[in-house]
């Protein structure tokens, strides 16, 4: 009996660990001379069998990151505010240059290419993840 307790847990931990929100290729562009902001960018992966919803994202580096998205609206590029960002259940969200996208604040030093800035993800559920972005050369095409 013990045994097939000890199985039975043993399924279960390893379900939990295969259903999870997963965070990869964090980077955040170094700063344009002059400037105390800059962008950043990440995929996230739902591997659970439920929707998400990220709703912020915090660095002890910047006083403030907010979600934002560029959009084509009436021929111009605009940035906007997003509230939250939806990712669904067994799907993949692109944080990338021209679309969704980390607007980050106030930096708190200099950065340099190479560094690695802690970013935490927060979601509507209250979990948080922690990951290490890092900084990247802005492009210079």
């Amino acid at each position: 009996m013990k045994k097939w307790i000890l199985a039975l847990c043993l399924a279960v931990v390893s379900l939990q660990a295969m259903a999870e929100i997963v965070i990869t290729d964090a980077t955040v562009r170094e700063m344009l001379p002059g400037r105390s902001m800059t962008a950043g960018y990440f995929s996230i992966s739902n591997q659970t069998a439920s929707d998400i919803e990220l709703v912020a994202a915090t660095s002890s580096q910047f006083g403030s990151i907010e979600l934002h998205q560029h959009s084509h609206k009436d021929g111009m590029m605009k940035m906007e505010l997003m509230p939250s960002v939806p990712v669904a259940a067994g799907q993949k969200v692109d944080f990338q240059p021209g679309g969704l996208h980390l607007m980050l604040f106030d930096a708190k030093a200099s950065l340099t290419v190479g560094q690695k800035i802690p970013l935490v993800f927060v979601f509507k559920d209250g979990q948080s993840i922690e990951v290490q972005a890092v900084v990247s050369a802005i492009p210079t095409h």
